[in-house]
This record gives structure tokens, C-alpha cells and sequence, in this order.
């Protein structure tokens, strides 16, 4: 895997942080993009690692907003 070209380097696929890495190439038709740091970022908020594990999506739902069903 290549380098992070961006000044600061943006956040490891490890970091906390990770999604605030810089998207590289992105498919918005088909809900994801690939960012500099390796991560694939689907537009349900999932993610998958470079290393093939996933993070699953975590968009607010009416339960863990609060709002009434």
C-alpha cells in the first residue's frame, strides 16, 4: 500500500480516527469509495479495513435518536 501524500498524513486504517482520511477514488452510484489510508467507506456509514475487517454502519436509527416510532 502506497503512502498518504497529504500534509499532515492523514490517519491511519488503526487510528480512531480513520474516516477522516482522504477519500482517493469514489463510486458514489454504487454507495462506497476508497480513501488514502486504505479504508473502503460505504455511504451507510460501514466501513471495510484493509486488513478485511468491517465496522459496521452506525447511522442514527429512531431508536438511538430518541425520536418517537
Amino acid at each position: 500500500m502506497r503512502t498518504c501524500p497529504h500534509s499532515p498524513a492523514c490517519p491511519s486504517a488503526q487510528a480512531s480516527d480513520r474516516e477522516a482520511a482522504h477519500p482517493v477514488i469514489t463510486y458514489p452510484q454504487q454507495g462506497w469509495g476508497l480513501c488514502c489510508n486504505g479504508i473502503i467507506r460505504f455511504e451507510d456509514t460501514g466501513l471495510l479495513l484493509p486488513d478485511g475487517s468491517i465496522i459496521p454502519p452506525y447511522r442514527p436509527t429512531p431508536h438511538t435518536t430518541g425520536a418517537a416510532a
